[in-house]
């Protein structure tokens, strides 16, 4: 069973940088980031496989950074030059076929969610 825990949400003006963590515990093959703000759909925000390939939505692509530390079991997602369009509830999502990308359909497992807001 996977298990995923999301932490560093948080409030940041525009133009700032936050970083999100999650915790995950089982195995996992594709991990990655979604986010849902009010009113909206939910979307892909970046995904990352077993073997670091890596995978961007283009509405954040030279922004944002996955990455993940496999000994710490960790995935993280830096945000930089944050707009208020990016103000959202962020998931992290796992999943344990052998096939990954920002599609909704790698991911079996969400986390609860972190809020990210950002004020102009």
């Amino acid at each position: 069973q996977v298990q995923l825990v999301e932490s560093g949400g948080g409030s940041v003006q525009s133009g700032g940088s936050l970083k999100i963590s999650c915790a995950v515990s089982g195995y996992t093959y594709c991990l990655g980031w979604f986010r849902q703000a009010p009113g909206k759909e939910r979307e892909g925000v970046a995904a990352i496989s077993n073997g670091g390939s890596i995978y961007y939505a283009d509405f954040v692509r030279g922004r944002f950074t996955i990455s993940r530390d496999n000994a710490k079991n960790t995935l993280y997602l830096q945000m930089s030059s944050l707009k208020p369009e990016d103000t959202a509830m962020y998931y992290c999502v796992a999943g344990t076929s052998n096939r990954c990308s920002t599609d909704e359909r790698r991911f079996s497992y969400w986390g609860q969610g972190t809020q990210v807001t950002v004020s102009s």
